[in-house]
Parts: C-alpha cells; structure tokens; sequence
C-alpha cells in the first residue's frame, strides 16, 4: 500500500497539539516497573513502540516480542534479569539483525544470566534471573547507542551495590543520557560523575505522579515544513523551552532557514517571512541529536542546500541504515549524498558526509520506499509542500506518531491512499 501526499499552495498555518515524548514514556515506563508500587503516568505517547513496551512489561508470557522496537528490546534486556523466571526476548527480522553484544556483555559482567537463542551477538536473547550481585563497575564504549547505557543506568540503584558505569572514548548522544539521568532524579535516585565514570549506589526509586512532555522529535517535521514552505505561522502545543529532549535542538538549527520560535503559555509558534532565502551551506554534528538528521537532510534537498553532516555512526543500526536509505531514497530525485574520504575530511576519526543538489520533480510524482522506518515516512513527507509524493508503506509512522497524516491534513495537505 502507499499514500501519495499534495499541497494545494499558500501560507502553512495551524494549529496542533503533540503528543507524549515517546523516549521519555519509554523511561518512564521502565522505571515505573522498577518503582515499588508504581505510579501514574500522564500523557502517555500511543506510539506502538510505548504501547509494546507497556504490554511487554505486563505481559507473563515467556516469549516477549518486541517487534521493530529498538529502545523497547534494549531497555526489557536490563530489566528482565531482575524480572523472576525466564524469557525469550525476541523481534522483528531487522531486530535480529541490530548487535546487542555491547549490553550483553556488560549485563553478564554484572552476573546477567543471558544467552544467545540464534546468532551470537544478536537477538532473541533467552534472559533468566540474576542477583546481578557479581560486580558493580563496568566500562562500556561510550560512542555506542545511548539506548544500552540508559538501559544498565535504570537498573543501577536496584542492584545489590548501584553501579560504576565507566563510559569510555567519546560520549555520543548525550542528551539521551542525560534524559535518563534526569528522570532517575525526578524519581528519587541521585548519582554523580567520576571523569567519564557515572556512579549511582543503591537506592529506591521514590513513586510520584508523572507527565511526558510532548515530542520534540516529532515537531522536527513541523520546522522541516516550515523551512520548505514559502510562509508559515504555525501554533504547536505541548512544547516547553526547558526540555529533556536533545532534539530540541530543531529549533535553533532551523534558525538557519528562516524559522523562528516563540515560546507560548501552551507551546510555541514557528513561523518565516515571505521571502525568505535559504543557507548556501548548511552543516552540524548530529551527535547530539541522531534522530533529527533525516529531518534536515530531507530539508536541504528540497531547497538545493548544500549539507554537510557528521556524527551519524548511530544511523547505521536503526530500523534500517538510514544513511543508506537516504541516499537511495534522495538519489531518486537527483540529490547525492556521499562520504567524503578521510584524507579529504582532514579531521582524524569523524566521519563526514556531504549532500548535493536540489529535489528534481520532473519525472513526475517520487515514489519513496520507507524501509520499515517511521522516522523515513516523516522526515521524506514535507517534500509534498513542492510536489505531490508517494511513500510505500506510509502506516510505520505509528511506531512513534499514530497521527501523523491526520495532523498534515489539519494543516491542509491532501492525502490519498491507494
């Protein structure tokens, strides 16, 4: 099945109001299962990612699947070795494709009584119980997914002697595990930094009410809209200037293209001028911030900006090599994205890709493939303001924004399915 979007033209105005953050309702789920007698969690995201995620964790079954849910099999990874009995952690054909070795091995330096059910290094796994009472320091490459450090993080204050986690080399998304850290605060749990040595001691998480803030992920797409239209004023509820969320970051980066924030009692109000031309250049690191770059990549195409990206190491291991995607997808339409050889880079260890050309609709309306990735459907469908677009498979979107389609008809874009 694919849906093929359009804009009719003028202004993009509207008014919208976002859902729950799901990386923050994933965490707060999980500590919620670690919390004696839990607690209530307002503004829960209905993302099938944080829908699984709250079933799995209810669930007495002893073969859990995750299906495509990356942060929901890394984070059930940590907690079923405190859970009693044992399971078959399962997923999805690309979860079994996506290494899980790194937590693997750092759960069973703790005592994790974890093994491979198919290929070493990779899901199912087959998780039983364990005192986790075997040593309290690990060391963990810290340019790996946040995903596993945040995992042995919520775990910490249960275990018998909390937790060293050393994270070593150079710390990538680091918002991320600040989010966690910060929400372990919210709910009691202190810890402190020894150089790149994270050490929480054992502790109970203290039960209090809970609300997740909206999604700053998924307004990204709202300023990608509002770079590519040719003027916006847009109202988004639910956004707050003092997030947890790296990928607040969105609203200084499109800044560059002529969007503008303003911060409201409810959320805030993006907007550009008529008139507005784009960068010549556009560059930035995405280290910080991995889950926007598709964003911003889709951004530069449709206005012909040059691009220039780092810190994408991450983008390989998602629902689908997302850097691939994007060039195969972007390549459709004349837009080429390539790795700049390191000699040519000149900076030792940085791996830089550089984006070329403007989207050429001349062939009539792209089909997009969206390779399982809800984050392909959505950072691909602003190009629709230009040009009408089809994406295959356009349903991944619920994994993280159920609603997606039905919030870019609110705001006047025409969809049709076929």
């Amino acid at each position: 099945m694919s849906l093929t979007l359009r804009y009719p033209g003028g202004p993009l105005t509207g008014h919208l109001t976002l859902t729950g953050s799901k990386s923050i309702a994933n965490r707060a789920l999980l500590i919620r299962a670690l919390t004696p007698g839990g607690f209530a969690i307002e503004g829960l995201a209905a993302a099938d990612d944080t829908v699984r995620l709250q079933r799995l964790l209810n669930s007495k079954e002893e073969v859990l699947d995750c299906g495509p849910a990356g942060t929901t099999y890394r984070f059930l990874t940590g907690y079923l070795c405190r859970r009693r009995g044992t399971q078959l952690l399962t997923g999805s054909e690309r979860m079994k494709e996506r290494p899980i070795g790194i937590l693997v091995d750092a759960l069973r330096r703790l005592g994790a009584n974890i093994e491979y059910a198919e290929k070493e290094g990779y899901p199912p796994l087959r998780i039983g119980y364990s005192a986790l009472d075997r040593d309290d320091r690990v060391s963990i490459a810290a340019d790996t997914s946040s995903q596993y450090i945040s995992s042995l993080l919520m775990l910490a204050p249960t275990l018998p002697t909390g937790l060293k986690l050393t994270l070593e080399g150079h710390i990538v998304s680091l918002p991320y595990i600040k989010m966690t850290l910060a929400l372990m605060g919210y709910f009691g749990v202190k810890h402190h930094w020894e150089g790149q040595t994270i050490v929480v001691d054992p502790q109970y998480y203290q039960a209090r009410d809970f609300t997740v803030e909206a999604d700053w992920s998924a307004a990204s797409y709202y300023y990608s809209l509002a770079a590519v239209s040719e003027e916006t004023d847009l109202r988004i509820d639910g956004l707050f200037e003092e997030s947890l969320q790296g990928d607040a970051v969105v609203r200084r980066l499109y800044e560059e293209f002529g969007v503008m924030t303003f911060f409201t009692d409810t959320g805030v109000r993006i907007t550009k001028a008529a008139g507005t031309a784009p960068p010549a250049l556009f560059e930035h690191n995405f280290v910080e911030c991995p889950d926007v770059a598709q964003t911003l990549m889709a951004t530069c195409a449709a206005l012909g900006v040059q691009g220039l990206y780092s810190g994408l190491q991450t983008l390989f291991i998602k629902e689908t090599d997302r850097v691939k995607a994007m060039k195969t997808e972007l390549g459709k339409v004349g837009v080429s994205l390539y790795k700049i050889p390191a000699r040519m880079a000149g900076k030792t260890g940085i791996q830089y890709f550089a984006q070329e050309g403007r989207v050429d609709y001349a062939a009539g309306t792209p089909t997009f493939a969206t390779y399982h990735d809800h984050r392909m459907a959505m950072a691909l469908a602003p190009l629709a303001l230009q040009h009408p677009i089809a994406l295959e498979d356009p349903d991944v979107v619920k994994k993280s924004y159920p609603d997606f389609y039905r919030d870019l008809e609110r705001l006047g874009l025409e969809i049709n399915r076929d």
